[in-house]
């Protein structure tokens, strides 16, 4: 009987250890707001990734928006009366990414700046990062912080970019959504100009934003982090993220705060996922081998390279296929992914498995019509060649098989 389960992109891996976990917050009644599981949660996951101070939230987006909010130095005393007034500040973000990592930026009223990916690593040009902040110092206009995002797993040059981000002053926060588990192996300063050695992603910059969506490597169903070497950006990140309620006896609020906390029961879960964490690093790593082993002979097919300072969590694997080597056997779409690409996808999707193109790139996006954006041919490239493939941790050699004889026969057009 032919096998036609459904086959997700990056669904939820349970441990089973998550119960017992959520057994005990719902036996002690602490369920909802915050609670000893979130203390617990905060104090284990900084230790997993070796920094002092973390903070759990609502959402990754939650916690980039908050680091963002508190470099601009908005954390305290940020009326109403003056929100907004920043319309002509900039920030910097890598266009290869998803929404989330530039929607803070306006949300905060400033503007993002785009730069355009390295085709050695996919993560943000530090060459052209130079190039931009080089360009800002001239005119005496430099932006308000850099965004950096740990794309698919992979660890940006934190050597090159925190030294030539302090060179001018700005400060970095770091997207790392996408990366829990991966490594930067080289020796970059931080932003504070204190040497550092080898160390997880998110440990890097003024702060450091994690995702727990329901397709990350590990999940809380919904959540995020934020992490940091600084106990003041963590205090105010707790602060703002409990509507930012003064010390007193009823209720006042000198700053415009949030609703971001993580609940206890999301915690807990949290707590049983943190167990399984390289076990579930080392089983992506293992499946993205596995599609390169199998796919890698195929004409045009090339894999998402890894970084030789670093080693990528494979969040996703990801692989481009260039048309001219390929032929295009597909609907032909304006700016956006090519034939083959589309495809294949769809191939994959009659035999019910999920499949998506690479991100869009940002400066494509209508809804950053307008923005300034640093090169972009190289993410239009991927975007316009690349794939990524299942991955999840839950994957089966047979579900992998499966995967594989679609693409080979949709490529090999037989």
């Amino acid at each position: 009987m032919k096998n036609n389960k459904r086959i997700y992109l990056s669904p939820p891996h349970m441990s089973g250890e998550e119960l017992e976990f959520v057994k005990e917050a719902f036996a002690s009644n602490w369920v909802a707001p915050l609670g000893p599981m979130v203390d617990a949660f905060e104090k284990e996951f900084a230790q997993t990734i070796g920094v002092p101070y973390a903070c759990a939230l609502s959402s990754g987006t939650a916690a980039l928006h908050l680091a963002l909010r508190i470099v601009l130095g908005r954390a305290v005393g940020h009326r109403s009366s003056v929100i907004g007034q920043a319309r002509s500040a900039e920030v910097i973000c890598p266009t290869l990414t998803f929404a989330a990592s530039a929607n803070v930026i306006v949300y905060e009223g400033c503007r993002p700046v785009f730069i355009d990916c390295s085709p050695d690593t996919w993560t943000l040009d530090p060459e052209l990062l130079e190039e931009e902040l080089e360009g800002c110092a001239r005119k005496g206009k430099l932006p308000r912080a850099v965004i950096t995002v740990d794309l698919y797993g992979q660890p940006c040059d934190y050597g090159r970019i925190l030294k030539v981000c302090e060179r001018y002053d700005v400060p970095v926060i770091e997207d790392a959504a996408e990366a829990l588990g991966a490594r930067y192996e080289g020796r970059p300063g931080s932003g504070d100009g204190r040497p550092v050695g080898p160390g997880f992603a998110g440990s890097f910059g003024v702060a450091g934003a994690f995702s727990f969506n329901g397709n990350k490597v590990i999940t809380t169903a919904g959540g995020g982090m934020l992490v940091s070497h600084n106990k003041e950006v963590v205090d105010k990140a707790r602060f703002l993220a409990t509507q930012a309620r003064d010390p007193a006896p009823y209720y006042q609020h000198s700053a415009i705060g949030f609703n971001y906390r993580l609940s206890n029961i999301l915690a807990a879960i949290g707590r049983g996922q943190l167990k399984v964490l390289s076990e579930r690093v080392a089983k992506r790593r293992w499946i993205f081998d596995y599609y390169q082993r199998a796919l890698g002979d195929l004409p045009g097919v090339r894999f998402m390279p890894e970084a030789s300072y670093g080693k990528s969590s494979r969040w996703l694997t990801c692989m481009t296929i260039e048309r001219q080597k390929t032929g295009d056997r597909g609907p032909k779409t304006d700016r956006g992914p090519s034939g083959v690409v589309m495809g294949i996808i769809e191939a994959l999707e009659r035999e019910n498995i999920e499949a998506r193109p690479i991100w869009k790139p940002l400066h494509l996006q209508p809804v950053f019509k307008g923005c300034r954006v640093r090169g972009g041919r190289v993410a239009e490239g991927l975007f316009e060649n690349g794939l990524c493939l299942p991955s999840g941790s839950i994957l089966t050699e047979d579900d992998l098989e499966r995967i594989c004889a679609v693409v080979r026969k949709q490529v090999l057009g037989f």
